[in-house]
């Protein structure tokens, strides 16, 4: 009996002891998790392409940026360009949803070729060094190069890629650096927005492509690589998940 006292005793106290260890480690872990390049809300310079808000009768996240899945599969056929990975995001709404220009800018490009996403795009530069790129647009924008556009401004009307309003119509948002645009940049990290709410409800899902070898790897919405395009393919992996059907 006294055995078990003492015993007793002793986990009593060694459970009293790591209290205040555990507090203390838990949001230290937390901490570190957190990405260094993520700015807090009201320092990230441009804010979401709509006017409404996001729900299922106006428009969710369709596809993060980065190494998502269905990129990661295609990255040696549509996502080339981008080193394999998705270099913009898509935001699902209906044909004709309006897009507003993120920040203050001029327009620099008006359904250029070279940029890809079709039927129509827009880039617009931003004073601060960035760039913003809208893809599959419903119509081309009554818009012309060297035109100054102000942050909410209306801009574009949402599209479809396969051009028939059925299929999938959604925005395809990129941030590039200004005037060369050969960089994209993770628009999760420069557009104040609640990226995490956003990511739980989709048509396409946030999962991200993983090296088995390096399984936690661009495993976040705020952790993916930048893009220089038509650089090497950063996701060509030797062990991957999902299983690579189409290398």
């Amino acid at each position: 009996m006294v055995n078990h006292l003492l015993l007793n005793r002793i986990l009593t106290i060694l459970f009293l002891i790591s209290i205040p260890i555990l507090s203390s480690v838990g949001p230290t872990q937390e901490a570190a998790k957190r990405p260094a390049t993520l700015q807090p809300a009201e320092t990230r310079p441009f804010r979401l392409p709509f006017l409404d808000p996001p729900g299922p009768s106006t428009w969710l996240l369709g596809q993060a940026y980065g190494n998502t899945t269905g990129a990661y599969r295609q990255r040696r056929i549509i996502y080339e360009a981008g080193q394999g990975v998705h270099f913009g995001v898509d935001l699902s709404a209906r044909c004709g949803t309006s897009i507003v220009a993120i920040g203050d800018g001029v327009v620099t490009k008006v359904d250029a070729l070279a940029h890809g996403s079709a039927p129509h795009n827009l880039m617009i530069d931003h004073a601060n060094g960035y760039a913003s790129f809208y893809g599959h647009l419903l119509e081309r924008p009554a818009l012309e190069a060297g035109q100054a556009v102000q942050g909410g401004e209306i801009v574009a009307k949402v599209g479809d890629p396969d051009g028939n309003c059925a299929s999938r119509p959604h925005l395809h948002l990129e941030i590039r650096n200004a005037g060369v645009y050969n960089q994209a940049f993770n628009p999760m990290l420069l557009i104040e927005a609640d990226w995490d709410s956003l990511a739980l409800v989709g048509p396409f899902g946030a999962g991200f492509a993983r090296d088995l070898s390096d399984p936690r790897r661009w495993q976040g919405l705020y952790d993916q690589p930048e893009v220089h395009f038509w650089g090497p393919i950063l996701n060509d992996y030797p062990n991957p998940w999902p299983i690579d059907w189409n290398p």
